[in-house]
């Protein structure tokens, strides 16, 4: 029996399954170069970190050329807030609003999947004045040699001050005013900006990574007593609880703004900053990045480390900030904390 034949091919049909196998192989091709070519992270829901700060970097220092150039001006649109639970006048002015609709809105359209929280709630549609990224690293060249980082999207909460100590800001004791930004990865603040736009200084610090130039392990002043650092506006029960917690060995050093008295922690210029009333995280974030990449502590009078999520924006269990000794003026403080 003969089971064998002959099969004809039809020219045309091997040219088309020819063609096709071209076009598959090609496809797939175009496509494995083109996931080389994109960046990584890109598209895929995550966030790189080393990007984020020098965004964080570049807002910062837009904002605070926003406040200067209305602080040079007759009118700068003060009005109040209210008062704070304390009974202090609560101002804002357009300093406030410039300098978060150039840094807010800046994030935002950069960085459209993280969460971005800042203290003023201006729409873009009522912005007048408004700025995009550039990709300037100007005061981040010490970057060039760190890796990229990616963490997801989804865990980064960003928090913006644009502008801290706006009082102050308003009765021209310009050296409290900063603008301040804190990148947050799943409620721990890993990087921390703060501005000072009437010093022209900028400081960063990036945890277990890099800092500025102008950030150093300071050594600790030499000092006759205990010097903390509290608000002169609000000090609340801080003044009161210091005095009887350290009695005479107590010096106290009135200043205005989160972002400068943690600045002061940081340079040991005081041992400690101390706040006892409620305080909002944009305040306190940058300045905690800070002071845990040098190697001091930031935490709840209850010695709990403070949760940067996006969840809640309002701290109610005070602030004790310092670079060495913190268990010491936690225990000192223990019989009256809140």
């Amino acid at each position: 029996m003969n089971f064998g034949g002959t099969v004809r091919l039809n020219r045309m049909g091997v040219c088309i399954i020819i063609g096709a196998c071209c076009l598959l192989v090609l496809y797939i091709n175009s496509n494995g170069m083109e996931s080389l070519k994109t960046e990584p992270g890109k598209n895929t829901g995550s966030v790189n970190l080393k990007s984020l700060l020098v965004a964080a970097v570049e807002v910062a220092i837009k904002g605070g050329k926003e406040i200067a150039a209305v602080r040079n001006k007759s009118n700068n649109g003060e009005r109040s807030k209210g008062k704070t639970k304390e009974g202090v006048n609560d101002p804002v002015t357009k300093a406030d609003y410039n300098s978060h609709c150039v840094m807010y809105y800046s994030f935002i359209h950069s960085f459209p999947k993280i969460k971005v929280i800042s203290e003023e709630g201006i729409k873009e549609d009522d912005c007048k004045i408004l700025s995009h990224l550039e990709d300037n690293s100007d005061g981040t060249d010490n970057l060039s040699p760190l890796d990229d980082q990616f963490v997801p999207a989804e865990d980064v909460t960003v928090w913006i001050d644009p502008l801290d100590a706006t009082k102050e800001f308003t009765e021209n004791q310009l050296q409290y005013v900063t603008t301040m930004v804190c990148v947050a990865v799943k409620g721990n603040p890993i990087i921390g900006v703060i501005h000072k736009p009437f010093d022209a200084q900028t400081f960063w610090a990036w945890e277990d990574k890099s800092l500025s130039d102008n950030l150093k392990i300071f050594e600790a002043e030499e000092s006759s007593g205990i010097r903390i650092i509290m608000s002169m506006s609000h000090p609340g029960l801080a003044k009161n609880i210091s005095e009887q917690a350290f009695g005479k060995y107590l010096k106290i050093i009135p200043a205005a703004g989160a972002g400068y008295k943690s600045l002061e922690v940081v340079s040991r210029h005081v041992d400690a900053y101390l706040h006892m009333t409620e305080i909002k995280k944009w305040d306190i974030c940058a300045g905690n990045a800070i002071i845990n990449a040098l190697g001091g502590k930031m935490t709840t009078l209850s010695n709990e480390v403070l949760d940067y999520s996006s969840e809640d924006t309002v701290n109610t269990k005070g602030v004790l900030a310092t670079m060495e000794k913190h268990e010491f003026y936690l225990e000192k403080l223990k019989p009256f904390k809140l």
